[in-house]
């Protein structure tokens, strides 16, 4: 029976990974409000190897290609396949808002392709002073909806201005501690100059639009940091 904040949805398996998951089809349980990324980490933790297809991965909701950020409803139908028979392999479009540590090497190496010549890789991390003062730790908070489409159209725009094959932007919400990383953004493309140029203008971007604020303590006191 499921509970009052989950919902059911039908998945569909074909070629490599329905023999990976071995059946055609799965009923799975998921929060409401879940994204087709969450419903893929949720397969990924009862089928491992389901991890190595995440780059390429293509998803469908009821038919309708869909990117992984678009969220999916009681009894969707999800087909999630490999490449398409004489097409080429999809490059990554990963943009996720997530309260989990952010492994951007791992994310990096995921993405990579063999045409690949270059990967730029820049993180955000949690730095031990501010102002002259002690850090302690952030707290991250974010319009979680709007954020994700914000992280969306910058991808696109950057899809659309620079010749890359993948990109990933991902922030992190909640506590961090120092040293610990609250944005990463990862660039792939076959030459260097596109990856650095692209990856530097997601990150400014992403700076001045994407919905998400942060809360420095310090040993007297805190305080949210906001239009900076």
């Amino acid at each position: 029976m499921l509970r009052s904040n989950q919902m059911q949805v039908r998945l569909l398996f074909f070629a490599s990974l329905k023999d990976i998951v071995g059946a055609r089809q799965l009923q799975l349980d998921v929060p409401e409000g879940a994204t087709v990324s969450d419903v893929l980490t949720h397969l990924e933790s009862s089928y491992p190897r389901l991890k190595d297809y995440r780059p390429v991965l293509l998803t469908a909701i009821n038919e309708e290609y869909v990117d992984r950020t678009a969220r999916v409803s009681e009894g969707d139908e999800v087909a999630i396949f490999p490449p398409v028979s004489g097409g080429e392999a999809a490059s990554a479009s990963i943009y996720q808002i997530t309260r989990d540590p952010i492994d951007a090497r791992r994310i990096a190496q995921e993405m990579l392709r063999g045409e690949d010549g270059a990967i730029c890789v820049f993180e955000g991390v949690v730095r031990n002073n501010s102002k002259g003062k002690r850090t302690l730790h952030l707290v991250y908070e974010g319009y979680e909806n709007m954020a994700l489409k914000k992280l969306e159209e910058i991808g696109l725009f950057v899809r659309q201005a620079w010749d890359i094959d993948g990109i990933a932007m991902i922030h992190r919400l909640g506590r961090l501690d120092i040293g610990e990383t609250s944005v990463a953004v990862i660039v792939t493309s076959a030459h260097r100059r596109a990856a650095f140029d692209a990856c530097h203008y997601a990150i400014d971007k992403l700076k001045k639009v994407v919905p998400i604020w942060k809360k420095e303590f310090f040993e007297d006191g805190e305080v949210w940091i906001e239009g900076q």
